[in-house]
This record gives structure tokens, C-alpha cells and sequence, in this order.
């Protein structure tokens, strides 16, 4: 794909993750914060998704399951994989085994458990997902770049603060 036609397909997706621009006059200032938040995740994830696509060929789903792994010497199950990434154990499968297939990851039956496979990051899987963890962390502090380290403190202890309280609404 060309740079620009990247260029383009990256904000026509802005344009249908922006929510805000549905909002009208009327609006609770709450409803317009939620949109924003909501506006701000979906183009920073445009963003993440066309550049491992771009830069490494991987689907943001597979680099998600590979940083899951990533913090798990011991590996994980195809449950643990599935309700840590929030997905179905289908999504899961298919994904373990398009990585298995490239040799970026494997799956052994738990010591514990031989009914159970652990999913591991092969030599390969590591090297490759240090690779692109060290892009992925360059593009996203590049993409709060335009705030001050305090606009970035204040903003985590605020979002922070709503995360408990929208935890707390659940339980």
C-alpha cells in the first residue's frame, strides 16, 4: 500500500471511530467525555493496528497474545489466554495456531495438568515480540507527546480514578 493511500485509509478510519461528532449542544458533559475517551482509544488503536501491520506484517490481536505471553515465563492456557485477552477460546485457537505455524510460539502440556497445553513464546517469538514492543512503546509515547509529563500524570490519576469507580458500579 502507498504512503498516501496509508495516510488515507488511516483517517477514514478516524473519521468512523470519532463518536464526538455525533454529539449535539445538548449534551451532558459526561456523554461528551465518555465520547472523547471513546474517540481518543479507537484512533490511537487505527494507529497501533496500521503500523504493526505496516512495519512487522502482525495483526494487533497476535501482538496482544504475544505480549500476554511475553509476561508469562511459565506460559499460558488457552483459557487464561482467552479471558485475559477477552475474546472467545475460537479467536484464541486460531490465533495460536497462526503463530505456531510461523514458529513464534508453541503449546506442551502443563506438569501439572497434561490435560492442559501451555502456550510459550518460542526464542524466535521473544526476539521478534522485543522487537516490536520497543516500536510499538516509541509510537505511543510519540503519540502523548503533545502532553506534559504533568498533563500525562494528571490525566493517568484522573483515568485512574474513573476506572475504580466504573469498577466498583460493576460488582
Amino acid at each position: 500500500m502507498s504512503q498516501d493511500r496509508a495516510k488515507w485509509v488511516v483517517a477514514r478510519k478516524a473519521d468512523q471511530a470519532d463518536m464526538e461528532t455525533r454529539l449535539t449542544d445538548g449534551d451532558h458533559q459526561a456523554l461528551r467525555l465518555w465520547l472523547r475517551m471513546l474517540a481518543c482509544t479507537n484512533l490511537i488503536e487505527g494507529v497501533v493496528r496500521e503500523r504493526l501491520k505496516g512495519e512487522f506484517a502482525i495483526t494487533l490481536p497476535r501482538f496482544d497474545l504475544m505480549a500476554q505471553l511475553q509476561r508469562s515465563s511459565a506460559g499460558l492456557s488457552m483459557g487464561e489466554l482467552s479471558q485475559r485477552l477477552m475474546v472467545t477460546g475460537g479467536n484464541i485457537t486460531g490465533i495460536v495456531a497462526a503463530l505456531e505455524s510461523e514458529g513464534l510460539i508453541d503449546r506442551a502440556p502443563d506438569p501439572a495438568d497434561r490435560r492442559i497445553n501451555r502456550v510459550r513464546l518460542t526464542a524466535a517469538g521473544e526476539a521478534s515480540f522485543e522487537h516490536m514492543a520497543k516500536a510499538h512503546e516509541k509510537w505511543i509515547i510519540n503519540l502523548y507527546a503533545g502532553l506534559s509529563a504533568q498533563e500525562q500524570a494528571d490525566l493517568s490519576e484522573l483515568l485512574g480514578r474513573l476506572k475504580g469507580r466504573a469498577a466498583n458500579a460493576h460488582g
